[in-house]
């Protein structure tokens, strides 16, 4: 399994973020986190790239423990939080050869990931001088530097422009192709584009995990079963 989470629950100030919830997925599939705002999407994310702890019950990353063997964990995770943590100063090549020596990993990595997510003729501005799209690729490249099994990503699209959503989700499609890509969005159509499955999540709870090909629109569409499980 990819990513494997079994009862696990974690709370703020007395109220439950996640409620025993409990996940399987395997590996070469890209899987649509759907939930309202608040719902524990974040949450997730956070307790499977092992940045806190979940309150009991636990998570697995490719076998690894979320929490006890964290390490080993963000060595198989990549992971683009919603507010693209970039350094504006740096050019693009120094940001990503930073990233890659964080992950004691091969420059040469740079350069793949520069041509993979079409960054060769940016590499040498600042990313202060780039645009939100060009952003978010150079986001996604220092999550992929050192060749994650698993990319895990928060609203990756939040703010982009028709063309540049189109050329996003080519990307993440790309991506998805060898990799498991968990991919928080509230984005309908973005996870009808690229999804193999969809998981709505309310208040803490899973409500539903499906197959993409379930929302066919003969019995139910993807937003009138969305709205359905999470009203």
């Amino acid at each position: 399994m990819a990513i494997f989470t079994h009862n696990i629950s974690k709370g703020y100030d007395g109220q439950l973020a996640l409620d025993s919830v409990s996940i399987d997925l395997k590996k070469g599939n890209i899987i649509g986190l759907l939930g309202p705002n608040g719902a524990g999407k974040s949450t997730l994310m956070k307790i499977l790239t092992g940045y806190i702890p979940a309150d009991s019950g636990y998570a697995k990353i490719c076998d690894f423990d979320c929490h006890k063997q964290s390490l080993e964990v963000k060595r198989k995770v990549g992971y683009l939080p919603e507010n693209n943590p970039l350094y504006p100063e740096m050019y693009v090549i120094e940001f990503l050869k930073f990233v890659a020596d964080l992950y004691k990993t091969s420059h040469d990595q740079v350069g793949k990931r520069l041509k993979q997510l079409g960054l060769i003729e940016e590499s040498h501005k600042k990313i202060k001088q780039l645009s939100k799209g060009f952003k978010q690729r150079v986001g996604i490249a220092s999550a992929l530097i050192h060749d994650p099994d698993v990319l895990i990503l928060d609203e990756p699209t939040t703010g982009l422009d028709p063309n540049q959503l189109v050329e996003i989700r080519k990307l993440i499609r790309e991506i998805g192709k060898d990799k498991t890509v968990l991919l928080s969005t509230h984005i309908m159509q973005e996870v009808e584009a690229i999804c193999d499955q969809v998981i709505f999540i309310k208040k803490g709870k899973i409500i539903r995990q499906a197959a993409i090909e379930e929302f066919d629109g003969k019995a139910e569409n993807l937003e009138e079963a969305f709205q359905k499980a999470t009203k």
